[in-house]
């Protein structure tokens, strides 16, 4: 039987109380013993979380720039050094394969990190002829996500690189100090917080990790996290979407789609026809208290399908809530509709895209 895969951080989060998780071949931490406390500190203050598992591809060769957007829904041409783009990796139909993140090096040099592990075959399929090589680097690149409203004023204290000047969607295309280690700056993160990433060298993630908890970040785990992203409306991949399933219209991604002719990519002619009359739209729904539904339930409209709840948490400031995918007719803020669950349905009323910061503004400030 093949191990599952550990991070290079498993021990030191093992030592520290660590609860952890085999999911589809991957150990993943729960919880460092009170999820609880650590979203309230996430909220309100500063938490770090291993973010091992995202799969971090070095793409070069003067193709790089063209093969990556023939995939990629966002804009990659015209990314400067230092900045990275959010968006979809689709098919010729215009569904989602996965989404992720492209950061833009200086010349022909891209990284790009997704969800999943077929970028580089997709990539492949799709760039015949192209000069470019594609390398997977998760396991040199571990990445430590610290988050939360004094996760600037924190990292302050560690650094000299002038994190106010690091605009939000930017990094370090050099590697800078940080607590004494060299590492890369992301002003990324997966919180609806302030936050930042740190990518060190792999024989130095667990000394990252240990200065960071001296200069008082808390470690946290998935379970917090999850509260957190799904507040939100963050997606993750094979829950809020199955890939090869739904568009970026479906998951709420329509911003992110460049349909304006200047960044061609694959399914950009599907999508357009679906951009003029999107059949479905994404949202949180506001759940009765009582049982929670499971993922995947079944969200129904006068006594009819009318979508798929995709993500339910019980959060402690907005209480059962949940992302869905909905009919857009049935997509209205204020409506109700009925969620099914073991014992039969409960009712539900759909809100914003997001619970938390709808402007997204807190991960600018």
């Amino acid at each position: 039987m093949t191990e599952p895969i550990k991070s290079v951080l498993y021990d030191v989060q093992a030592a520290q109380g660590g609860t952890f998780e085999d999911y589809d071949g991957w150990i993943w931490t729960l919880s460092m013993g009170d999820s609880l406390g650590e979203y309230e500190a996430l909220r309100s203050d500063v938490v770090m979380w291993d973010v091992y598992g995202l799969v971090k591809w070095d793409v070069r060769g003067s193709g790089a720039i063209e093969a990556v957007q023939r995939i990629f829904t966002n804009d990659v041409a015209s990314l400067e050094p230092g900045q990275v783009r959010y968006g979809a990796f689709v098919d010729a139909a215009g569904a989602i394969v996965d989404d992720g993140t492209v950061f833009g090096h200086s010349g022909d040099h891209l990284w790009v990190m997704t969800n999943g592990t077929t970028f580089a075959e997709h990539l492949a399929a799709h760039s015949p002829g192209l000069d470019v090589t594609v390398e997977n680097r998760l396991h040199e690149m571990p990445l430590i996500s610290v988050q939360g409203p004094r996760s600037r004023e924190v990292l302050r204290g560690l650094t000299d690189l002038d994190l106010g000047a690091l605009r939000y969607f930017r990094f370090t295309p050099e590697p800078v100090d940080v607590a004494g280690i060299s590492v890369h700056v992301l002003h990324t993160g997966f919180s609806g917080e302030l936050g930042f990433e740190l990518i060190p060298a792999r024989e130095d993630a667990a000394e990252l990790w240990t200065r960071l908890g001296d200069a008082g970040v808390r470690p946290i785990g998935f379970e917090a996290v999850e509260i957190a992203r799904v507040e939100a409306g963050l997606i993750i991949h094979e829950q809020d979407y199955l890939p090869g399933r739904q568009t970026p219209f479906d998951v709420g991604l329509d911003r992110l789609v460049r349909l304006d002719g200047t960044a061609p990519f694959l399914g950009a002619d599907a999508l357009r026809a679906v951009a003029a009359d999107p059949p479905n739209r994404f949202v949180t729904l506001h759940l009765a208290e009582g049982e929670l539904p499971e993922l995947g339930a079944d969200v129904l409209a006068g006594g009819e399908l009318a979508g798929t709840l995709t993500s339910p948490v019980e959060s402690p400031r907005f209480g059962p809530i949940g992302l869905a995918r909905l009919r857009r007719e049935v997509a209205v803020e204020g409506a109700r509709v009925d969620v099914a669950v073991a014992s039969g349905t409960i009712t539900a009323t759909v809100g914003l895209d997001c619970a938390y910061d709808p402007q997204k503004l807190r991960p600018r400030s």
